[in-house]
């Protein structure tokens, strides 16, 4: 088979992140040689995928997780397009995994046009390398005031002729008003691609719901192609900060104590997926927080990656939690850097040429003995190594960062054949490497230090966490398998562009003649969205 599939979704959350991996699993079971797409992303979660040449490229985290996924190693043209907020209102714009301009909300509407070609390029050269391309919306194809030059919804859908299906969340409510919204507001020629509609986060019982599916696949003319139904545990890497809101699952302790990990919450925190394994070890609680007083009980506390280390360095001062961070030096107490964490536990911060901040010499916490430069070239790797202080523990990450730092004193944290990476002084310790902590022995040696340092009688678990993460796939290949009608969605995968809908809305003529009912059955056509009346002129070309 061949053939490609927009997942969109009614608002972002909604889970076409999950129900396109949840897809490309499945496909990817049954022999279908199939790829992730993302047009454009706007994330400071990313990750480094690596070509033929050794490169390294920066993209979505979704979209490497959504290549595990189907079983391939990520790339660039698989998200072409990733938007980073940064200090000062800016967006850096990275191309085809390298970092360009940087954009205002406003200029970066005019750069949609000239990005358009990329994006078809990049779509174009993976579905003629792959049986299908399963490609994820952004947001919801409904924000109209985004409509203009679109590049990850109807926009792409139209100019590359992909069929779509709407997903929605029934666990936040109005669900049927969100999938008809949707769908009124979508102008004729974007409504003629989606095929239908995917229920996602039902906990319920079916034959109650049935009723209003019947009665929206009357309204709009389009099947539901399945029910998904609840099932914790199955988030794919997050993307945004809606996905710190959520209550993290702190697993029963297998030994006496729990080990209380306390997280920065920055304001441009970035790749806070890092800390995704320390709730993956059996009682080990992970908190986002603002508070200092947090910060200082915790029994590990992390300073996470950031797009603004400057900026979010000066708002650690202003909520006391650097003060915080400097007791914990003083009492012995474990604290890690990661990327912009780590630059912040260090001296010096030198942004001469305003690559990220433009405050030139910026003094950092002084608890670890190195000094960061920013250059405007950004590094862009998938290192591995060992860690020596925690019994030669095999480690492997990716950089993603603007900032040189160089360690004056201390222990290298990590090394490798002929470097030196990270500083490890008593136990402050940092890393410019992001993801160091989905290796298995490296990650529970950090706890168990952690644990020893207070006192704590806490063990670590067994399963690898590339092993849960691989499980949670095939959960939601199954999810997919299992729930949804593989059968139409096949034929609509293969078909392209659905086939014309009959559904019990009227036309404008009927409404001014007083010939006809609403769709909700009532005479009175003041009731009917005027997007989902037949158009009474079929002549009129769709814009």
């Amino acid at each position: 088979m061949r053939g490609s599939l927009l997942v969109c979704g009614t608002h972002s959350d909604a889970g076409k992140s999950v129900v396109a991996a949840g897809l490309c699993r499945w496909l990817s079971r049954e022999g279908v040689k199939v790829a992730p797409f993302k047009a454009q992303n706007m994330a400071l979660n990313s990750y480094v995928a690596v070509d033929e040449k050794g490169d390294g490229a920066e993209i979505g985290r979704a979209q490497a997780a959504q290549a595990a996924a189907a079983g391939i190693e990520p790339e660039a043209a698989m998200n072409p397009v990733l938007l980073k907020a940064s200090a000062g209102n800016r967006t850096q714009v990275v191309v085809m995994g390298k970092a360009g301009s940087d954009a205002t909300a406003m200029s970066y509407q005019s750069m949609k046009r000239s990005l358009m070609p990329v994006v078809l390029e990049a779509f174009e050269g993976l579905r003629r390398r792959y049986d299908v391309v399963v490609c994820e919306g952004a947001g919801s194809p409904a924000e109209i005031n985004l409509r203009k030059n679109d590049l990850a919804n109807m926009g792409l859908a139209r100019a590359a002729n992909i069929p779509a299906v709407l997903v929605g969340d029934i666990d936040r409510g109005g669900l049927f008003a969100s999938l008809y919204g949707t769908l009124a507001l979508l102008s004729e020629g974007d409504r003629s691609l989606i095929g239908g509609f995917i229920v996602n986060k039902f906990r319920g019982d079916a034959a109650v719901l049935a009723p209003g599916l019947d009665e929206m696949a009357r309204l709009t003319g389009r099947p539901f192609y399945g029910t998904i139904p609840f099932s914790p545990g199955l988030e794919l890497d997050g993307e945004d900060s809606l996905a710190l809101e959520k209550p993290r699952e702190t697993k029963p302790p297998l030994g006496r104590d729990t080990l209380r990990v306390a997280v920065a919450r920055l304001p441009r925190i970035s790749n806070f997926t890092d800390f995704d394994p320390l709730s993956h070890e059996p009682g080990v609680e992970v908190r986002f927080t603002r508070s200092a007083a947090d910060l200082l009980a915790a029994d590990l506390a992390i300073l996470p990656g950031t797009k603004a280390t400057v900026e979010d360095l000066a708002w650690l001062r202003a909520f006391g939690m650097d003060r915080a961070v400097s007791e914990r030096a003083r009492r012995g107490l474990p604290t890690l850097g990661v990327c912009g964490g780590y630059q912040m536990l260090g001296g010096l911060i030198a942004d001469e040429a305003g690559v990220e901040s433009g405050e030139g010499e910026v003094e950092g916490l002084g608890l670890l003995p190195v000094e960061t430069v920013f250059e405007e070239g950004k590094v862009l790797a998938r290192p591995s190594g060992t860690a020596p202080a925690f019994g030669g523990a095999e480690v492997s990450g990716y950089e993603i960062r603007h900032g040189r730092v160089r360690r004056t004193a201390g222990e290298p944290l990590f090394i490798g054949d002929g470097f030196e990476e990270g500083c490890h002084d008593g136990n402050i310790l940092g890393t410019s490497w992001h993801g160091v902590l989905e290796s298995d022995s490296f990650r529970r040696g950090l706890l168990e230090m952690a644990a020893s340092v207070r006192g704590l009688r806490w063990t670590p678990g067994e399963e690898s966490f590339i092993a849960a993460r691989e499980a949670r796939f095939e959960r939601l290949g199954n999810l997919v398998a299992d729930n949804l009608d593989r059968d139409a969605l096949l034929r609509l995968i293969e078909g392209g562009k659905p086939r014309s809908f009959q559904h019990s809305a009227v036309s404008r003529q009927q409404c001014a003649d007083g010939e006809a009912s609403s769709p909700l059955g009532a005479r009175d056509c003041e009731s009917v969205p005027p997007t989902l009346m037949a158009p009474s002129n079929r002549g009129v070309a769709d814009g």
